[in-house]
């Protein structure tokens, strides 16, 4: 394990805590899309994913799958497992470390 996949891991955890409360707010208010910070590793990153709030619940399913931008995977912890036109949904199965956090810090863990 690097400082790196820690870094990466941690990243991503925080972006999916941020999308949760964007979650929140949207159904607040009755909403059935609305945007999402992605979640891939780039800390600097701040670009938005359109998408359901069904389809977000859906890859909140599995606490090693996170949604981004096309083209922002890391193939070295990540494999995309769905492509759409304006997100990627992807796996940490590269690395068993980067997937054991990422589990570790999934706010939905101890809803199931």
């Amino acid at each position: 394990m690097t400082q790196d996949d820690v870094r990466h891991a941690r990243t991503e955890a925080l972006f999916r805590d941020v999308n949760e409360r964007i979650a929140e707010t949207a159904e607040r208010f009755y909403s059935d899309t609305t945007e999402f910070v992605c979640e891939c590793g780039d800390p600097s990153c701040a670009e938005r994913v359109p998408t359901s709030l069904e389809t977000y619940d859906e890859v909140r399913e599995d606490g090693t799958h996170f949604l981004v931008v096309p083209g922002h995977e890391d193939e070295n912890v990540e494999r995309v497992v769905e492509r759409a036109p304006r997100y990627n949904i992807v796996a940490k199965v590269r690395n068993r470390i980067v997937a054991d956090i990422v589990r570790r810090l999934n706010p939905r863990a101890a809803e199931t």
